[in-house]
C-alpha cells in the first residue's frame, strides 16, 4: 500500500471538490457523502484513507441496524472515495470491494391512475367556477398543469421566474440537479393556465408564484396539493409534487414514449433512475409487442 501523503480531512475535501467539479453531483448528494465519509473517518480514528479490508468490513458490519437505503448510500460514498484515492495515486489498492452491497430494492413511487388525475382537474374546475372567483384557484391550476404536464420538480416549479414560460414557446430550459440543464415541454394547456395566472402577478415581481418577498415555498406547495386531493376525494397521503411528476412519467410511458426521451425530460443523469418508472404491467408490454413490433404484419413462413 502506498503511503498516504494527506490526512483524511484533506482527502475528503478533495474528493468532494471532484464530485462537484467533474461529476456535477447534486448538493444533497455531496452533503450526504461528506457526512458519511467523516463519520467513517471518525470511526477509524482518522485512518479512513489508509483503511484495509478488515477495517472496511468492520465499518460495514456496524451498519447492520440501518435502513437498506442508508447502507447503500454509505457504501456508495466509501466505494467512490476509495476509487478516487486509487485513481489519484494516494493508494495502490482499493478495498471498496469489501463494502456491503445491499442490492437494488428501490421502492416505486406512489401511483396515480388516469382517473385520479381526472378527479384532480375536475376539483380544480369546480373551484374555478365559484362566485366570486378566487385568483388563487388560477394559481393552483397553473401549478398542477406544470407538475403533471411537464414533470417539473417541486423546487424547479416554485422558483420559476415570472416570465419563464412564454405563450409562443412550447418548452422551457431548466437547470436541475447538479447544475444540469434540460429542456422541459410545456403543453398548450399549461401555457394557457400560466397566462391566466400571470395576469394576477404584478409586473415587478421576480417570481411566477410569488409569496411575500420571495416565491412560494415547497411546504406550501405540498399543502395546496394535499388540500386539492382531499377535495377530489383522493387520500391526501397518496398525492404530492413528486407523485404528480411520477404520474407524468408513467402515463407518458404507457402512451408509448421513448425511455431516453423521458430521461431527458426528467433531467436524470443516469437512465437507471428513469427505469423506476417502467412499472407497466406485463399485459401492457405484451400488447405493445403484439401491436408495434415491425414483424407484426409479416406473415409467418410455412414449414
Amino acid at each position: 500500500m502506498a503511503a498516504i501523503d494527506l490526512n483524511d480531512g484533506a482527502l475528503i475535501e478533495r474528493f468532494l471538490e471532484m464530485l462537484v467539479a467533474e461529476v456535477g453531483a447534486a448538493r444533497n448528494t455531496v452533503t450526504a457523502y461528506a457526512s458519511d465519509l467523516r463519520l467513517a473517518s471518525e470511526a477509524l480514528g482518522g485512518r479512513l484513507a489508509s483503511a484495509g479490508v478488515n477495517d472496511v468490513e468492520r465499518l460495514g458490519n456496524g451498519w447492520r441496524d440501518l435502513s437498506h437505503a442508508t447502507v447503500a448510500r454509505k457504501a456508495a460514498a466509501l466505494r467512490r472515495f476509495f476509487a478516487f484515492l486509487a485513481d489519484e495515486g494516494h493508494r495502490a489498492d482499493d478495498p471498496g470491494a469489501a463494502l456491503p452491497r445491499p442490492g437494488a430494492r428501490r421502492s416505486l413511487p406512489k401511483v396515480l391512475s388516469h382517473q385520479d388525475i381526472d378527479r384532480l382537474f375536475a376539483a380544480i374546475a369546480e373551484r374555478q367556477a365559484r362566485i366570486p372567483p378566487d385568483p388563487n384557484d388560477l394559481r393552483l391550476s397553473a401549478l398542477i398543469e406544470l407538475l403533471y404536464g411537464s414533470g417539473l420538480r417541486a423546487t424547479e416549479l416554485v422558483s420559476l421566474p415570472r416570465n419563464a414560460i412564454q405563450p409562443d414557446r412550447p418548452y422551457i430550459i431548466l437547470k436541475g440537479k447538479g447544475g444540469r440543464e434540460r429542456l422541459a415541454p410545456i403543453s398548450d394547456r399549461a401555457r394557457a393556465a400560466v397566462a391566466a395566472w400571470r395576469a394576477h402577478v404584478a409586473n415587478d415581481r421576480a417570481w411566477l408564484f410569488p409569496s411575500g418577498k420571495t416565491h412560494l415555498s415547497r411546504i406550501r406547495l405540498y399543502q395546496l396539493i394535499k388540500a386539492l386531493a382531499a377535495d377530489a376525494g383522493i387520500p391526501p397521503d397518496r398525492v404530492s409534487p413528486h407523485v404528480l411528476r411520477h404520474a407524468f412519467a408513467t402515463h407518458l410511458l404507457e402512451g408509448g414514449a421513448d425511455l431516453r426521451a423521458l430521461q431527458a425530460m426528467l433531467g436524470h443523469a443516469d437512465i437507471a433512475t428513469t427505469e423506476i418508472y417502467t412499472h407497466v404491467d406485463s399485459k401492457r408490454l405484451v400488447e405493445l409487442v403484439n401491436t408495434r413490433h415491425p414483424l407484426v404484419d409479416v406473415a409467418p413462413r410455412r414449414p
